[in-house]
């Protein structure tokens, strides 16, 4: 019996500290993400300064799509505030952000065919996961 109530106070002891560190996590993102879109801004303001217009808006779609990263870890975080579980889907969607974006740095780079297909099939089987688990996460919040 004292081993139970030991074990529950273990528990509960680890359970502050992983919220804790969620919580430092969710404030970090937050501090990143008002960066991200702040480079956003900058970009707008310096996009007559790049080299060419389609420079000037690739840097600044390069910096929303990461702002997009970081937001949609952030709600990974913050879900595990409001439902005590990690979401796979968001870090899915994180990573299916950051492809395209790694896609768009194609426009400036040399790149061999074989990396440009590997990529497609990274996406591919991303957006497949999306759906799926997207489709699955729906269920459990509609059932629970």
């Amino acid at each position: 019996m004292e081993l139970d109530c030991s074990f529950q106070s273990m528990t509960g002891i680890l359970s502050l500290v992983t919220r804790w560190i969620y919580f430092i996590i969710a404030v970090v993102l937050s501090l990143l993400a008002i960066i991200s879109f702040a480079d956003v801004a900058r970009g707008f303001l310096n996009i007559g300064n790049t080299l060419t217009l389609t420079a000037g808006i690739l840097n600044i779609l390069h910096a929303v799509l990461l702002t997009i990263i970081i937001v949609e870890i952030l709600e990974t975080v913050l879900v595990y505030f409001r439902t005590s579980r990690v979401l796979v889907r968001p870090i899915l969607i994180a990573g299916l952000t950051a492809m395209v974006r790694r896609i768009l740095f194609y426009g400036v780079e040399v790149i061999q065919p074989m990396d440009l297909l590997v990529d497609a099939v990274v996406i591919a089987v991303l957006t497949a996961a999306v759906v799926l688990v997207g489709k699955e996460e729906y269920q459990e919040v509609k059932s629970g």
